[in-house]
């Protein structure tokens, strides 16, 4: 374990979450200003002996690097936020959309990359649409980024690209956005100008058996009481060895991703190192953007989200009213547990890990519970400082 004193809460807290909450195995790390503050490994890893550079499935904290990707592509003049999605994928320039009666008709608002951004371009996360499912029979070497994409095209949306808010494939689309804006494959290209400028090592869309063999045993809640179950090891968003899934396909260690984080959280640079965006781009992801009808969508999904709205891509903390992080902290979560979090004024940057699938106590409870424990510690810690 890596901090002591002030971080007992937050050592207690990790070594309860077992009991607490049904998670056998967790892995939390705190950096400030671009250095760990803070290391812990709970459950089953606490004396397992290992390195402490075991392998998750990031799942949707894949997000935060894709659309870091896409702000890097803004700054470079490859990509706009309000390009119309069809300038790249021309499948999607004549949309459809299907009514609450089950009529369809076209869509009268193009689908752009802001709306992939937000989540609102009127996609799903249904793996039975019909389109899907048949690129997803194809060949393995056939399944490439684009041609998955593409399908999602061939059925209606939800809803007018731009109206509502609904968690889905949009992240997806933008990974196979940026592979035609840059040129190159999405895992190539996050790893020359994401991965290999911060260190990140052990990040990758494909793990080589090394990283596999040191990934952390996944299960499943199979039902309320929280039961474990064994999970298949693999991720099932991962498409094949020719999909990159900017939504949910990244695969990581703690200390590998804490360096991404960390650089958001100073403005696009660790401490000495290449910049990877500038502070006005980390700005921008960071801005609300949902307002009406969309912004009570993203409320609904969890009930953990009151007082945060939705930036491009992560949560933005707006009305910190019981809640101990400032307003501006920004992250976002995954299917297994993962929790990011991203605070800009005090350069905070926190990384939890857990391999536990159908888990929903972690983030209406767990999550809230871990942010405020840990913003109690950092007050103690760095009271002479002055956290704001």
């Amino acid at each position: 374990m890596t901090g002591k004193g002030n971080f007992q809460e937050l050592t207690e807290f990790l070594d309860g979450v077992e009991k607490a909450f049904g998670v056998p195995a967790c892995d939390c790390i705190l950096a400030k200003d671009g250095e760990i503050l803070y290391r812990h490994r709970a459950g089953s890893l606490k004396n397992s002996g290992e390195t402490g550079k075991e392998t998750y499935w990031l799942y949707s904290a894949t997000k935060i690097a894709t659309c870091t990707a896409a702000m890097q592509l803004m700054e470079r003049g490859r990509l706009g936020l309000d390009d119309p999605v069809g300038k790249y994928l021309p499948e999607f320039e004549a949309l459809r959309v299907r009514r609450t009666d089950g009529s369809i008709y076209p869509a009268g608002r193009k689908m752009t990359v802001l709306h992939l951004m937000t989540m609102t371009g009127g996609l799903d996360y249904d793996l039975s649409r019909p389109g899907l499912r048949a690129a997803l029979a194809l060949p393995e070497r056939e399944r490439t980024t684009q041609r998955i994409v593409r399908a999602l095209s061939e059925d209606p949306l939800l809803f007018e690209p731009g109206t509502r808010f609904r968690y889905s494939f949009c992240h997806d689309v933008l990974g196979a956005v940026i592979e035609v804006a840059a040129g190159q494959r999405l895992c190539d290209y996050m790893r020359e100008f994401i991965f290999a400028p911060l260190g990140m090592e052990d990040t990758t869309f494909h793990p080589n058996p090394r990283q596999r063999a040191r990934m952390v045993k996944q299960y499943a809640h199979s039902d309320d009481r929280g039961t474990l179950t064994d999970w298949n090891q693999d991720n099932e968003w991962r498409f094949g060895d020719e999909y990159d899934s900017g939504g949910a396909g990244l695969m990581s260690t703690v200390e590998d991703y804490i360096r991404l984080l960390s650089a958001l959280s100073l403005g696009g640079a660790l401490p000495g190192g290449e910049r990877i965006l500038r502070s006005e781009s980390v700005k921008k992801m960071a801005t609300p953007r949902l307002e009406g009808v969309a912004l009570e969508d993203f409320w609904n999904r969890s009930a953990a989200m009151k007082g945060y709205n939705y930036g491009l891509g992560v949560r933005v903390l707006v009305d910190g009213r019981g809640i101990a992080s400032p307003p501006g902290e920004f992250g976002w979560d995954g299917a297994a547990g993962a929790y990011a979090l991203v605070e800009p004024i005090n350069h905070i940057a926190l990384y939890y890990a857990q391999q536990v699938y159908s888990c929903p106590i972690v983030y209406q409870k767990l999550h809230p519970a871990l942010r405020d424990t840990v913003w109690r510690c950092l007050k103690k810690e760095t009271e002479r400082k002055g956290i704001k």
